[in-house]
This record gives structure tokens, sequence and C-alpha cells, in this order.
């Protein structure tokens, strides 16, 4: 039975995804796609790796499917497209890990609850981002998820570039400056 992983990215309107199998040591793609507009027209693609389409959806517009509509639509999709394997992870593109977070992290209820506090540096993002997460830990508690974090690429810039044009009291308060 082969294994398989997916890989979300949650934004304020759409959640594209991708679904990697195990093929020896490798994994492949197998599917992406997304669905978008979550809140007006939801449409839903999936695409195998090739390109071709082999699923589409459209919702009624003014439907107002929202993230929990489309997890629910994605995880049914993805649940008929993997037959007999495995879905044995998830990785998540999440925009803030504050200070503490600057590799991917194994998520569970309490890190969940520290990510939150990021909602206000990222207002736009923060909160479509952990929306998946939460809900797969309430539905699939045992289901390992990972985020990785886009604030993680600039923890490794030096420290002066990280402070550049922001005041002393705030870069000791922890506020970075990323990009």
């Amino acid at each position: 039975m082969a294994d398989a992983v997916a890989v979300l990215n949650a934004g304020s309107s759409s959640i594209k995804f991708s679904l990697y199998l195990h093929q020896g040591d490798d994994l492949a793609l197998a599917l992406r796609g997304q669905v978008e507009g979550l809140h007006t027209a939801p449409r839903f693609e999936a695409r195998d790796s090739s390109g071709n389409v082999v699923s589409t959806r459209a919702w009624d517009a003014g439907t107002a499917l929202g993230h929990a509509g489309a997890m629910d639509h994605l995880v049914g999709f993805m649940r008929a497209h993997l037959g007999d394997r495995r879905l044995i992870g998830i990785g998540h593109r999440v925009v803030h890990g504050g200070m503490q977070y600057s590799q991917p992290v194994r998520m569970d209820q309490r890190i969940l609850e520290a990510l939150q506090a990021f909602v206000p540096l990222a207002p736009l993002h923060q909160p479509h981002n952990l929306a998946p997460i939460r809900q797969l830990l309430e539905r699939a508690p045992g289901l390992p998820q990972v985020a990785c974090f886009d604030t993680a690429f600039h923890r490794g810039n030096p420290e002066v570039a990280q402070m550049f044009a922001l005041p002393a009291e705030l870069h000791a308060e922890g506020v970075r400056r990323y990009g």
C-alpha cells in the first residue's frame, strides 16, 4: 500500500492543494488544484501531474462555502482519489511563526493557540492559514500536520537587517523586519 502526503495553502478566498504519493524513496506529484471563490462563487478544479483536469465542481453564485466547506470537499475528494492508499500527513503554509517558530513544526492545539497570537501581525493571512489546521485537529486528531512559516525564510538574515528601520524598543519586543 502506498502512502500519500498532502500540502495545503489556505488563503483568504482559496485553498490550494497538492497530493504526493510515495514512490520508492521519493514523493511524486499525483494531483494539484484549488477551491477558489470560497465566499462568492466557489469553484473546484483538480489536475493530475500532467496537467490534465481530473475533477471540477462549481457551486451556485452567492454560496458562502468558506474554509470549512472547502475542506470538507477537499478531504472527501482526496479520500476518494486515494482509494486504498493512506494519507500519512499534511503540510501547511502559515505566514507568521513569530520569534519562536523558525523551523517546520508538528501542529497540536497548544501550537495552534500560540500561532493564533500572531493574527494581529498578519490579519489578512494568518486566520485563513490556521482554519484548516484547526478543522483537521478536531476531525482527524491522529493525522500528523506540519506548519512551515513564511517568516522562517527571513530569520537567517543578519540581525541588523531584521531590525532595519524599526524603533529599537519594537525590536526588543520581538518585532522583526521581514523581506
